[in-house]
C-alpha cells in the first residue's frame, strides 16, 4: 500500500523559508516522478512542482519559480519542497503526490491526472 506523509508545515511570517517533506512507503520510489501541489482557502488545487525519477529534471508553476525548489533523496524514499521569501498567498494545504511514470511529460506535467497516490497535506499558514 502506498502511502505519502507530508511534515513541515508551520506558521510562519512572511519573508521566512520553510521546507516541506513528503516520506513515501509501500512501492519502488525511484521509479516514479513526485509532484507537489496546494490548496488555498476556497479555491482549487493547484499544481506547484515536480520532479522526475532522478531528480535531474524539475518543473514549476511559472508563477512560483525562483522561490520554490523541489528536490529528492531517493536513498531516503523522500521528496522536499524549498519555499523561500515567503508570502501569505502561500497560505495553503501543501500535499505530495506520485506520478504514474518516471518522466513527466514536458506538456501537461501540472495537470493532476499524471498523478496517482496523494497525501493528505501539511498547512502552511503566513501571517504578514
Amino acid at each position: 500500500q502506498v502511502q505519502l506523509v507530508e511534515s513541515g508545515g508551520r506558521l510562519v511570517q512572511a519573508g521566512d523559508s520553510l521546507r516541506l517533506s513528503c516520506v513515501y512507503s509501500g512501492g519502488q520510489f525511484i521509479l516514479h516522478a513526485m509532484g507537489w501541489f496546494r490548496q488555498a482557502p476556497g479555491k482549487e488545487r493547484e499544481f506547484v512542482a515536480a520532479i522526475n525519477w532522478m531528480g535531474y529534471t524539475a518543473y514549476y508553476a511559472t508563477s512560483e519559480k525562483g522561490r520554490f525548489t523541489i528536490s529528492r533523496d531517493n536513498a531516503k524514499n523522500t521528496v522536499y519542497l524549498q519555499i523561500d521569501d515567503i508570502k501569505p498567498e502561500d497560505t495553503a494545504i501543501y500535499s505530495c503526490a506520485r506520478a504514474r511514470a518516471g518522466q513527466l511529460p514536458t506538456s501537461g506535467f501540472e495537470s493532476q491526472d499524471e498523478y496517482d497516490y496523494w497525501g493528505q497535506g501539511t498547512q502552511v499558514t503566513v501571517s504578514s
